[in-house]
């Protein structure tokens, strides 16, 4: 049997470690949180003491962490206590800068070691329907597919260290910048008087469709799911969109790419945060668009 310690048992990777408890991994867990040690417990996850604990005797090494520098405290902790060989996947949403220096010190350790982070929100994590989107050598990424197949149902090689950052990054800054794009045309089709179940059904079946309208519309009624329906209930928070697209920005900025919208995004995600709403579904920034209006 596989033995696998996660590090990082919140919102995604509680339900994600689960996932590779209900696949037949023995699962060792560890979080800061008792009350996320407490819920990964019920699901059947060994937790140990300490990140150290969890990972002696391990063959492979889940983490799933808030930033880049929570990853390289975690990692530098963690690999002088690791197996020799052992393979490291970082699940967490990271600057790409942080994700080259962490497979710089795993390898300084002799570990294997694969970026992953994943789209998908909490409902993916439940439901082992994520994407991932890796970044690797491609013997570290096979090592890691069997794992990565058991929490979704997409996994993608984007290339060598960091690769799985960059992918993820720009896949973000396209759904924030189309959720932006889809809420003001259902603002502006408000003050037309059209209904939102009639552009709904044009625009989906229309040059206009995307998953922010089709998957995740920003409001009730044409998509059950959405969190719409369910008071802006985040699947995925706006906080979180919002880091994401600082990462956009501040890898645009060193690499020299022209990313206007990207930027725009950034600041209306900003704004939105800065009025109380970090905690709401990053699709509610609807209701921001629509306060504008009212301006």
């Amino acid at each position: 049997m596989t033995n696998i310690a996660f590090i990082g048992l919140g919102n995604m990777g509680g339900p994600m470690a689960a996932n590779l408890v209900k696949a037949g991994f023995k699962v060792n867990g560890f979080d800061l949180v008792a009350a996320s040690c407490d819920a990964a417990k019920a699901d059947g996850v060994e937790i140990a003491q300490t990140a150290i604990d969890a990972v002696k005797g391990s063959d492979v090494i889940v983490t799933m962490l808030p930033a880049g520098k929570h990853v390289l405290a975690v990692w530098n902790e963690i690999l002088p206590h690791a197996d020799k060989g052992v393979l490291i996947i970082d699940c967490s949403t990271i600057d790409v800068d942080s994700s080259v220096q962490a497979h710089a010190l795993a390898a300084k350790h002799g570990a294997a070691s694969v970026d992953a982070p994943v789209s998908g929100g909490t409902g993916g994590a439940k439901a082992a329907t994520l994407t991932f989107m890796a970044g690797g050598s491609d013997a570290a990424f096979a090592a890691a597919k069997p794992v990565l197949e058991k929490m979704g149902k997409k996994i993608v090689h984007c290339g060598g260290a960091g690769a799985g950052q960059a992918a993820k990054i720009c896949n973000n800054m396209i759904l924030g910048i189309s959720m932006i794009a889809v809420g003001e045309a259902f603002t502006l089709a408000e003050k037309l008087g059209l209904s939102h179940q009639a552009l709904f059904d044009v625009a989906s079946t229309s040059s206009g469709q995307c998953w922010s309208l089709t998957t995740y519309c920003p409001v009730p009624g044409p998509v059950p799911t959405s969190p719409a329906n369910n008071g802006y209930k985040p699947g995925f928070a706006s906080a979180l969109m919002l880091k994401d697209l600082k990462l956009s920005q501040e890898a645009a900025k060193t690499s020299g790419a022209a990313t206007p919208l990207g930027a725009h995004a950034a600041e209306l995600y900003t704004a939105f945060e800065q009025a109380g709403h970090g905690g709401t579904d990053f699709s509610g920034i609807i209701n921001y668009l629509r306060e504008q209006g009212r301006k």
